[in-house]
């Protein structure tokens, strides 16, 4: 495999050269078309694949060989990339019609918009000649989330909510008892009291990025009763919730949180947490097996509970899912469908089992997982409370008042890849302490109110 760096670096180059290209497009198309015509030449035929560098896709990766073994015409190649540089390489070769990919990896955040703008392949056409797929299979809440006017556009890798991880052997020691339904409030008392000078008392996202810090801190924001925006499209970052909600989260992570925490991401904080430096960690899911196969130990030691809430009181755990698209015009189209049919299916859940660990299955994307004994027996300390979280999020009203969008950890508007990334930006300069939470979310509010001028919401 390609060194990440290596990769990055290309991904740059390839932003670039899509500049260049997003300027002319007549030679989009004429690349597009010169792609297509080689492509359609080729034996065998390669399927280019852009994903985002997690556990759980890089152990796909190693499976991959399988499906190609079961489909000697077919070569799958990988771009993985963080996730801030795959979000931005996918989004300019989707809108510019590069068409450098056969699949990419989004989520539900793009997968409604992108459908919507004719970028993105139905899928449903595909399902309906592959029963084998079983799309009733699909767990409801992240089948509808990648659907428009009722057509799968994307498939889910996984699916997640969010969680808090603790380790149950120093919550222990400090005498502390986890609740299965803890308060912001008690996870604040907890981190003060497990917190020493070399294990943090939570890991929590710091990190720039709309799918980063404001992943989390959003659930954080809508539990305290806050939101992105009133029914009016009035932006609402200086108001007395998001303003409290925020500095809660600064302030914890600031006082009891680990080393460093503007340039934590989700991958930062597993590794954190696996290795011991960290009592606690609130975010995705989906880590728990990725624990299991960082440090058997640390999972052995580990407790699980449902979203912490705030003063509203409001449930808060996201919706999210990694899923996997065709582009809109991309050749070998039913080639690359056996691929993602194969990825996302039930018999690669299977393997994942079978050859990585059951613990470490790709979770929340289908209800037969949960019904696999094996699975059953190695994640049931999470699996219900996965599947649960899931099952009870709520995109449609994600906090106290109606909100005019969609989305727990997002707003469902194509605004908010920009806007996001730049109140993000604000959140992580307030955590390393190059400004105030007052002056991140003024920013914020003035670029939230910009953003609804210039698009007319």
């Amino acid at each position: 495999m390609t060194h990440q760096s290596d990769r990055t670096l290309r991904a740059h180059d390839r932003l670039k050269r899509y500049a260049l290209l997003a300027g002319t497009a007549g030679m989009v198309a004429g690349v597009a078309g010169t792609a297509a015509a080689t492509t359609r030449h080729a034996t065998p035929v390669t399927v280019r694949v852009a994903v985002v560098a997690n556990p759980d896709m890089q152990a796909i990766e190693k499976l991959t060989p399988t499906f190609e073994k079961q489909n000697p015409g077919i070569k799958v190649v990988y771009d993985t990339l963080n996730e801030n540089t795959e979000r931005q390489l996918i989004e300019t070769d989707i809108t510019t019609h590069a068409n450098e990919f056969n699949a990419v990896m989004i989520s539900n955040y793009e997968t409604p918009i992108w459908a919507k703008n004719g970028w993105l392949s139905n899928l449903s056409s595909f399902t309906k000649t592959d029963p084998a797929y079983d799309v009733n299979d699909l767990i409801g809440p992240i089948r509808d989330s990648l659907s428009y006017k009722g057509s799968l556009y994307s498939v889910p890798f996984y699916g997640e909510s969010s969680m808090l991880y603790y380790r149950k052997d120093l919550l222990a020691k400090a005498g502390i008892t986890m609740p299965l339904h803890p308060t912001w409030a008690q996870v604040a008392s907890a981190a003060q009291k497990v917190n020493t000078s070399s294990t943090a008392g939570i890991c929590l996202r710091g990190l720039s990025g709309w799918g980063e810090n404001l992943a989390a801190l959003d659930t954080v924001i809508n539990t305290y009763g806050g939101s992105w925006f009133n029914m009016k499209w009035t932006p609402q970052l200086t108001s007395k919730p998001d303003v409290a909600a925020t500095n809660f989260y600064v302030n914890l992570v600031k006082n009891y949180g680990e080393p460093g925490a503007s340039n934590d991401g989700f991958t930062e904080c597993l590794n954190a947490y696996s290795q011991g430096k960290a009592a606690m960690w609130y975010d995705a899911t989906v880590a728990a097996g990725s624990i299991a196969a960082a440090n058997p130990t640390v999972f052995a030691n580990t407790g699980y509970a449902y979203a912490p809430v705030g003063p509203a009181k409001i449930p808060s755990g996201w919706l999210y899912t990694w899923s996997l698209s065709i582009p809109a015009g991309t050749p070998n189209q039913q080639a690359t469908w056996k691929y993602l049919s194969w990825a996302t299916g039930k018999q690669s859940i299977l393997l994942s089992g079978q050859k990585l660990g059951w613990a470490q299955i790709p979770p929340g994307s289908r209800v037969s997982t949960y019904q696999i004994p094996q699975y059953k027996k190695a994640a049931a300390a999470f699996a219900g409370i996965t599947l649960a979280s899931i099952q009870a999020a709520r995109p449609t009203r994600p906090t106290l008042h109606p909100v005019p969008y969609v989305g727990v950890q997002f707003v469902d508007i194509p605004q908010f890849i920009n806007l996001g990334t730049q109140v993000s930006q604000q959140i992580s300069a307030a955590i390393a302490g190059r400004e105030t939470v007052a002056q991140a979310l003024a920013t914020g509010q003035q670029d939230a109110t910009t953003t609804v001028k210039q698009s007319g919401l």
